[in-house]
């Protein structure tokens, strides 16, 4: 009779206990048994969260990585980059720049370097004179100084820039763009293109210029061999101004009218490197598209882990009435599932952020830009994780909670 009262006494003292001692190693090692049983289910579960989270660090990462990459050109190209274009009257015609616009800007203190294009119209580029005039493939012809590579900071690639000598000949260098629909790679000698009515020799191809994407596309030649040669009535059509870097606003606010001091406001200001950041940002706003499909993933594997954890409900009411039956309260059962729930869709973040860090690191290594992986992306894919876990798990713990020792065990 002792023994037995004593016994009964010790089952009656350890129920309890066994509730308050579930520590942290004993919650994991119990939210990690579903996943342990069931591994296929619990990993296909993940994979949806694991692709979310991926996505959303990946456009993160990329965007950070290529706003990075860009200042750091933007810097290497330099900022006191400035242009004076042609602009518009007030009936809408486009306007001309004064022939010594060049010239007068020039005179600006804190100006350094002034060169110019003239836009020559009328003049379409061929490979040769077989080819049907309607294949222009978009190439524009512009008289250019002899320092405008320089200027826009770009180079040579292969082959030689216009000089003082064959600036008045027909002599033609091409942007990076035009070379490649030419099908022209490199300089050979002898090596000619049809422009207008007349051959110009080939002596040079530019490397893309990032500030002055309009070169890219065009064939340059010189302004008095496009006066000989091509009837260039020798208006600049662009003016490219580099300033001292700390006067480029007060630069700025003088150029149009130094340029046209008749018709300043028929004059266009601008600076590249804004132009540059603007575009940036609104390719950044693509971001919210694939920002909106990660969140449609999460929102998938959130809806695989409710799913498993509900099946895993119906399929472990032996255990959980078992737990019950030894002490473990309703607590312990809903803390259980819950942990369980919020550990598979842990494990899914995981993955995620070192798929989408790997994918930006990739990309942005080819891209020769820096790795820049913001907090938000990795702290903001575990956190929504986390939390996808918890609101996933929270119905099917407190349904595993409500169960009574009796009503588990006698569906066995």
């Amino acid at each position: 009779m002792n023994t037995t009262g004593s016994a009964s006494s010790a089952l009656t003292y350890d129920a309890p206990a066994l509730g308050s001692r579930l520590h942290l190693g004993d919650l994991a090692r119990l939210a990690s048994v579903g996943l342990r049983t069931r591994k296929l289910r619990a990993g296909l579960s993940a994979l949806g969260i694991a692709l979310g989270v991926a996505a959303i660090v990946a456009v993160l990462g990329l965007s950070s990585s290529s706003s990075a990459g860009l200042l750091a050109e933007i810097d290497r190209l330099g900022t006191n980059l400035l242009t004076v274009s042609n602009g518009q009257s007030v009936f809408g015609d486009t306007t001309e720049l004064p022939i010594a616009a060049p010239g007068m800007i020039s005179r600006i203190g804190p100006v350094t370097d002034v060169q110019s294009v003239g836009d020559i119209s009328d003049v379409d580029v061929y490979r040769n004179p077989h080819i049907p005039e309607v294949n222009t493939n978009s190439i524009s012809v512009k008289a250019a100084s002899l320092g405008l590579p320089k200027a826009v900071a770009t180079s040579v690639a292969t082959g030689t820039y216009l000089n003082a000598a064959t600036a008045r000949e027909p002599v033609a260098v091409l942007g990076s763009a035009a070379a490649e629909r030419l099908g022209i790679d490199r300089v050979l000698p002898g090596e000619r293109i049809r422009v207008g009515t007349q051959w110009f020799y080939v002596t040079g191809i530019l490397e893309s210029a990032v500030l002055a994407p309009e070169i890219d596309s065009a064939v340059l030649v010189g302004y008095p061999a496009a006066a000989r040669y091509l009837g260039f009535d020798k208006h600049p059509s662009t003016v490219y101004v580099r300033a001292a870097t700390d006067q480029v606003e007060a630069v700025h606010a003088v150029l149009a009218a130094t340029a046209n001091p008749e018709s300043p406001s028929e004059v266009t200001v601008s600076n590249p490197s804004d132009a540059l950041v603007a575009r940036a940002r609104a390719k950044s706003a693509f971001n919210g598209l694939f920002l909106g499909l990660g969140a449609v993933s999460l929102l998938v594997g959130a809806v695989g882990v409710a799913n498993i954890m509900v099946i895993s409900v119906l399929e472990r009411r032996s255990e959980i009435g078992l737990r019950r039956a030894l002490g473990a309260t309703r607590g312990n059962i809903r803390l259980q599932f819950l942990s369980e729930a919020v550990l598979l869709a842990l494990l899914g973040g995981t993955v995620g952020v070192f798929l989408g860090s790997l994918a930006t690191a990739v990309y942005a290594t080819a891209k020769d830009w820096d790795v820049v992986i913001p907090t938000l992306a990795w702290a903001g894919g575990i956190v929504s994780a986390l939390l996808i876990g918890a609101v996933a798990g929270l119905v099917p713990a407190l349904k595993a909670a409500r169960l009574s020792p009796t009503e588990a065990l006698w569906s066995v």
